[in-house]
């Protein structure tokens, strides 16, 4: 929390002013702690939390869309060149991380961005529920 509050929060501020703005995070161990979750909804406009498959609850009761954003797509890429076989430490997570996304070309991210707007109109057409 101390690297959120003393970073982010006035970072945001500074960017955003009173405009409204969403942090995104992805749904990893850490950020979906208790402590986390907590701080973000009271220090946070709006949370957007990326999920693979299924709708996450808001504290609200509602349920976001598994919308992929477009950083979930590059993890996609990224996993899928760098993580096809296990890797005997981080170091060597790293190097083929940094490889993959050193591969990623400029079509793989026209494609990406140009899918993007058909994903947010199944996110509308579903009124926010789930889509394939």
């Amino acid at each position: 929390m101390d690297m959120l509050r003393a970073h982010l929060i006035p970072w945001a501020h500074t960017i955003f002013g009173d405009d409204e703005w969403t942090f995104q995070q992805d749904g990893a161990p850490a950020h979906k702690a208790s402590e986390t979750q907590d701080f973000l909804r009271d220090n946070c406009p709006d949370i957007s939390r990326s999920t693979s498959t299924s709708a996450m609850p808001t504290a609200n009761g509602r349920s976001t869309a598994p919308i992929s954003k477009l950083d979930y797509a590059i993890w996609s890429i990224l996993m899928e060149k760098a993580c096809q076989k296990p890797h005997p430490n981080v170091e060597s997570l790293k190097r083929a991380l940094k490889k993959a996304w050193k591969e990623i070309t400029l079509v793989d991210l026209v494609k990406i961005v140009d899918n993007f707007p058909k994903r947010l109109q199944a996110c509308i057409d579903t009124n926010g529920g789930h889509f394939e």
